[in-house]
């Protein structure tokens, strides 16, 4: 499918939602369907897997831009993507004896979209919060021990919702990024070099809606009042869209950090998130060192 401005603006306004295609049975576990509320009210549904001890530590996932709680599955939008599995590092944590909630976020899978566009963290963040929210109404979590991965523009949505819902001992974002740098690379690779020029009125769309504007967004701002919060940060080393430079700044952002970004082998974007699945250990070991 030929990728086109008014393709992308849309898609970008309201995004994809892509159908949920397995649950964490498919790796042999137990869940719970869950529902829970944003706290500026929007519904969301998502998975809970029990893990050990309770109440016990919980690890929240944060997934993407078009994907859903189980992450990504290949070839349902024009975009050049690839599969993403959460899957294998859920049973990792599980297994190491964390609890886990899957949710979609606001306007994918069976959440409710809400008012307004995707804004790619501010408004989200909301999401984030009320899914640490709803963790700490359950006996069986200890609400001292919250964790969360983000993954992309889930990355970004718990940098800006860490704040509001501290404490939040550890967080592993995974190819965050400034909404400009990666819509002007995103436009240049996919709309050809005219694609920046393109997409510029989009910050004018924004502000009919009375949204963050895509222009201002920048993780890197939440990310200096995170001190209480140890991040990690991933940044794939062919990733065409982001760049290893802005995550770099990220994480010099942030008070406290598990060491330098980890530069993560990959040929593209997508190819850099399998750093979930292909280093599970090392996701279980960093939240067992922070957690």
């Amino acid at each position: 499918m030929a990728f086109h401005p008014f393709l992308m603006t849309k898609l970008m306004l309201r995004s994809h939602r892509a159908p949920l295609t397995r649950t964490p049975g498919a790796v042999g576990l137990g869940f719970e369907d869950v529902a829970f509320a944003a706290t500026d009210g929007v519904g969301l549904k998502g998975w809970f897997v029990p893990g050990g001890a309770s109440p016990g530590p919980a690890i929240v996932f944060v997934h993407g831009w078009m994907w859903n709680r189980l992450g990504n599955v290949a070839g349902q939008t024009p975009v050049p993507d690839k599969d993403v599995d959460f899957l294998p590092a859920v049973k990792a944590l599980h297994d190491a004896g964390y609890h886990v909630l899957l949710f979609d976020v606001r306007g994918h899978g069976e959440s409710e979209a809400g008012k307004g566009p995707q804004t790619y963290g501010p408004m989200e963040s909301r999401d984030f919060v009320g899914a640490v929210q709803y963790l700490r109404t359950r006996a069986d979590v200890d609400g001292e021990r919250i964790g969360a991965i983000g993954m992309s523009a889930g990355g970004n949505i718990v940098l800006y919702g860490v704040d509001a819902a501290q404490p939040i001992k550890a967080v592993l974002a995974v190819q965050p990024t400034r909404l400009i740098s990666f819509n002007t690379n995103f436009a240049r690779t996919e709309l050809g070099p005219l694609g920046p020029a393109l997409i510029k009125p989009v910050d004018l769309l924004y502000r009919l809606m009375r949204a963050p504007l895509p222009s201002r967004q920048d993780p890197a701002i939440p990310a200096r009042g995170l001190n209480g919060t140890v991040v990690q940060y991933v940044q794939g080393t062919g990733d065409q869209w982001g760049e290893l430079a802005v995550v770099e700044e990220f994480a010099a952002a942030t008070p406290h950090t598990a060491g330098p970004v980890i530069s993560y082998p990959s040929t593209e974007r997508y190819s850099g998130y399998q750093y979930i699945s292909e280093r599970a250990e090392d996701v279980v070991a960093f939240f067992d060192h922070n957690l």
